[in-house]
């Protein structure tokens, strides 16, 4: 989506030569975003909550860009003010607006719903249902309308958490699942291609997550065990030979910081 938005962006004539790239982000967005910054030779200021990881703060720096940190209380909302004063500020700046920006969803409709099609089609298999988090709306957004084509009776659950149930008409409220619910339903989010909402506790996320890491071998962060938490629920009403297809999207490498992993505790 990172990569989408900026290749756009460079056609459109909005990021040129010396350009720079700012953005709100808590998520894989901005890292994607420093990194095809550094590719291509932008300089990019990431602008995001302070609760978020020192792993994916040092990230963001090894990229090469530059992390502005704004109050956690004030959330994602709080990060893109910080950002549109930036843009304010800073000569030939560009901000993609990962939230609003049909280039991010588009890049799902492109790419991953055709990794899932193609991974499908390789088994002999068909899609039953897809079950994924939202942050920006783009995943859920481009994924689920291109698999909807391809399956037309295949059934599209959202994550949100349960703590911060905004898509399911909710206040916002604080939470563990890092990248999930910005506190506002994004303008890119299609909310008809879902066909049920949701809505996951912290504690069953977090358990899913270390039963991937210590059963499975698979490290992922927590919005990863939410959306396989959330598939495993979705299962229980199906067949055994129904498929259930689940987006985990980050690497639990970005967390071993975070109380997700603390050994100093029995878990």
């Amino acid at each position: 989506a990172a990569y989408n938005m900026i290749v756009e962006a460079e056609k459109s004539g909005h990021l040129k030569e010396g350009s720079t790239i700012i953005e709100p982000t808590s998520g894989n967005t901005g890292i994607g975003l420093a990194m095809n910054a550094a590719a291509k030779g932008y300089r990019a200021i990431l602008v995001m909550p302070d609760t978020m990881s020192l792993e994916r703060i040092n990230l963001l720096k090894a990229y090469g860009a530059e992390v502005v940190l704004t109050e956690g209380d004030k959330k994602m909302p709080g990060a893109i003010d910080k950002a549109h004063e930036l843009v304010r500020e800073i000569p030939n700046s560009y901000m993609p607006m990962q939230f609003e920006n049909d280039a991010n969803p588009d890049a799902h409709r492109k790419t991953t719903a055709l990794e899932i099609k193609t991974a499908l089609d390789s088994v002999n298999e068909s899609l039953t249902a897809f079950v994924a988090a939202s942050g920006t709306g783009g995943t859920i957004t481009g994924t689920g309308e291109e698999l909807k084509r391809f399956y037309p009776e295949a059934s599209i659950h959202v994550v949100e958490p349960a703590g911060s149930p905004v898509l399911s008409g909710g206040k916002p409220g604080p939470h563990k699942l890092v990248g999930t619910s910005p506190g506002f339903i994004p303008p890119i989010l299609n909310e008809n291609v879902y066909d049920e909402i949701l809505k996951i506790e912290d504690e069953d996320a977090y358990r899913v997550t270390r039963e991937l890491a210590r059963k499975e071998g698979i490290l992922v962060g927590p919005s990863s065990g939410a959306a396989c938490f959330a598939a495993m629920e979705v299962a229980k009403t199906l067949t055994p030979d129904d498929v259930v297809v689940a987006i985990a999207c980050d690497t639990g490498e970005r967390y071993l910081s975070t109380d997700l992993f603390q050994f100093d505790k029995e878990q």
